[in-house]
């Protein structure tokens, strides 16, 4: 056999890959993402042909005539309404008869024939209905000797009216006042010709309404105020002769001395009272709400 001749030899062109090309080719099969790169790819070259769903299954166009009518067998199941846009009529929309929002619809009932207080006159009074029940019993005789008795029964309605308030305002009103009283025990400390102390017997004193000047008004060494709102402790004002106060009791006003100090029931203070320094021990016993009068 001759062998063969040896044509000219064809060569094909080199055909370089782009460097990034290369770079994403190794990058997705270093990581295993190579199949789902290719399922993506056949997905959105199925996708036309899955969504497309062909000629067949289409609906046909129903044809509407230039009124807004179907025509054919469509017309009775299907009805196209033209469009308008904007509001609708308000008398269409709104039902019934406007109202004027501004006029009175609505009044207060009346209740004729009666007045505050009671009865139709403006009275308190009561009014009471007893029946009262009267027998009358008739004999007669007639010609032949016989005797007859005819027994009657009446019944009246007896009306009794009490009277009461006639509603004019006739039956004065009383307004009661309330305060606050204590019960006091004071106790006066003197000195003695020897410079010892003399200490006299405790006086007593029982519903003390304020203002109440303490011990009594000769020697005005407090003045009994009241209660504090707040606290409901006694409020004791200080003379201008007192010197010194001694004792537990709150100081609430006053700069150099205090002028108003307010003490807790069962604890003594003690004042220091008058050019001769006499000492006056003052207790608020308890304290209690009292009538004070009335208007």
């Amino acid at each position: 056999m001759k062998g063969l001749r040896k044509g000219p030899q064809l060569k094909m062109p080199e055909v370089k890959v782009p460097a990034f090309i290369g770079d994403l080719y190794w990058d997705l099969r270093d990581r295993h993402l190579l199949p789902l790169v290719a399922l993506g790819i056949i997905a959105i070259i199925a996708a036309p042909f899955l969504l497309g769903g062909g000629a067949e299954g289409e609906e046909p166009v129903v044809p509407v005539a230039p009124g807004g009518a179907l025509e054919g067998a469509q017309a009775s199941k299907l009805t196209v309404v033209e469009a308008k846009p904007g509001l609708r009529d308000y008398r269409k929309r709104l039902h019934g008869t406007p109202t004027d929002p501004f006029e009175q619809r609505y009044t207060n009932p009346t209740l004729k024939g009666t007045k505050l207080g009671g009865g139709e006159d403006g009275s308190s009074g009561s009014s009471t209905t007893t029946s009262v029940s009267k027998t009358t019993t008739k004999t007669t005789k007639d010609s032949d000797g016989k005797t007859t008795t005819t027994i009657k029964t009446e019944t009246d309605d007896e009306t009794t009216t009490t009277p009461g308030n006639d509603g004019s305002g006739g039956a004065e009103q009383e307004i009661v006042l309330f305060s606050f009283a204590i019960k006091v025990r004071t106790t006066r400390i003197a000195g003695d010709a020897e410079g010892g102390k003399k200490k006299s017997k405790p006086s007593v004193r029982e519903h003390v309404l304020p203002p109440a000047p303490l011990p009594s008004k000769k020697q005005p060494v407090v003045t009994y105020l009241g209660i504090s709102p707040k606290t409901k402790k006694p409020l004791l004002l200080v003379s201008d002769e007192v010197s010194a106060v001694f004792g537990d009791g709150k100081c609430l006003s006053g700069n150099k001395g205090c002028q108003l100090i307010e003490v807790d029931p069962g604890f003594p203070e003690t004042f220091v009272y008058g050019p001769n320094s006499v000492r006056f021990k003052v207790e608020v016993v308890k304290v209690e709400p009292v009538i004070a009068g009335k208007y």
